[in-house]
């Protein structure tokens, strides 16, 4: 072999051994590893049309209840308009049905009183048969039309509220189409831009809480039992240089049941042990934590490490 060929085969060999042993010295008060995630939420559009307006960017911090733009509601509003005007003409009807009631309630009185002033003279042989026949068939037909008078008083209240119930759905719509923020958090990624027509349920932009990440790791069985919620660990992260920060943490959650080591976290053999899911909340006050940045996870103290 070539002395050139010697050469790289040695340095290659350094490198790989430096490599190998830059790699166990950091990590051997490594408990665990595994990497960071956040709570991310899909803002969609609630309501159909072209979107008007859409105030954000990918890096933008927004604030709960914040609204950040609007969908077209011209035919929204439009809409309201027909079914109030057919509220209105409802509400115009049943006024009159309630004035028609009454008058015949007034009838319907009278004419039971001229049926019982009638047959008191029929007892008396004081009337005639068609005089009773008469003053009968009139009390009855005012209380036939009065009970159609009810009945079609309460079909129009009916339509009222169901018109009513038109209007509030439309209102609701309205107020949907306003694009508000879920949660005080960091926009990821926008999907649409302002122009487009957008369909219910379509992704506008996704945002996530970075003032606190989660680290998920993965400890076998012998771990589990050193591990309870609420127990305070160390998370440590590279900071260049060959440097661990370690960064304070909580237990959040741990799995209830094994499973396999997934394939990004270990090695091949590694991956074939049955291991235990957890999460570790760890405050990103700073910034300095990005979703899906690896970490060590220490069962001991915190500060850096070398």
């Amino acid at each position: 072999m070539s002395r050139t060929g010697q050469l790289l085969l040695t340095r290659d060999g350094i490198l790989l051994a430096g490599t190998i042993f830059l790699a166990s010295c950091r990590g051997q008060h490594a408990d665990a590893y595994g990497n960071f995630e956040a709570t991310e939420v899909t803002v969609a559009a609630e309501v159909g049309g072209r979107l008007l307006r859409l105030a954000v960017d990918e890096g933008d911090r927004i604030e709960a209840g914040a609204a950040l733009g609007a969908v077209d509601t011209v035919a929204l509003v439009l809409e309201r308009r027909a079914v109030a005007a057919r509220r209105a003409a409802a509400a115009s009807r049943t006024r009159e049905a309630h004035a028609t009631i009454a008058a015949l309630d007034v009838q319907r009185t009278i004419a039971e009183r001229e049926l019982s002033r009638t047959e008191r003279l029929l007892r008396a042989a004081a009337a005639t048969a068609q005089q009773g026949d008469r003053a009968e068939r009139e009390a009855h037909v005012i209380r036939e039309q009065l009970a159609g008078a009810r009945a079609a008083s309460g079909g129009v209240a009916q339509e009222v509220e169901a018109l009513d119930a038109q209007v509030a759905l439309i209102d609701d719509r309205l107020s949907r189409s306003r694009i508000v923020s879920p949660l005080d958090g960091t926009v990821l990624a926008r999907y649409v831009e302002p122009g487009e027509f957008v369909q219910p349920g379509q992704p506008l932009f996704k945002v996530a809480s970075l003032d606190s990440l989660t680290f998920r790791a993965y400890v076998s069985g012998a771990q589990l039992a050193a591990l309870r919620l609420g127990r305070q660990v160390s998370v440590a992260v590279d900071r260049g240089t060959d440097t661990l920060e370690a960064l304070p943490g909580r237990v959040t959650w741990i799995s209830s049941s094994a499973e396999f080591t997934p394939t990004p976290i270990q090695t091949r053999e590694e991956r074939t042990e049955q291991v235990y899911a957890v999460k570790v909340a760890v405050s990103n006050r700073e910034g300095t934590l990005r979703i899906g940045m690896p970490g060590d996870l220490v069962l001991g103290g915190s500060g850096e490490t070398e």
